[in-house]
């Protein structure tokens, strides 16, 4: 074999090996993070709720709030507004 075909076997070996240990890694964090989600939930916290204001949380606010002002427009043209006692 020549000293190329070495050098890339060697190259290829170890994008292999850093992808497998990258997913080793990301499996690791994915199972902590369902540790934390099993804790919430033992704690009496709505997992789906939690979810969904991490989403929110990863949004910036102008988005947000524009799929807020749409989902509300939808939901009003569908009668689904439910109009809230105020105080």
């Amino acid at each position: 074999m020549s000293e190329v075909q070495e050098v890339a076997q060697d190259q290829l070996r170890s994008y292999v090996e850093r992808v497998e240990r990258l997913e080793e890694e990301k499996q690791t964090i994915a199972d902590d993070i369902k540790d934390v989600y099993a804790e919430a939930k033992g704690n009496g916290f709505d997992t789906k709720v939690l979810r969904k204001v991490i989403s929110l949380r990863k949004q910036d606010a102008n988005e947000r709030a524009e799929q807020d002002a749409i989902l509300d427009l939808y939901l009003e043209a569908l009668g689904m507004v439910v109009d809230l006692p105020k105080n």
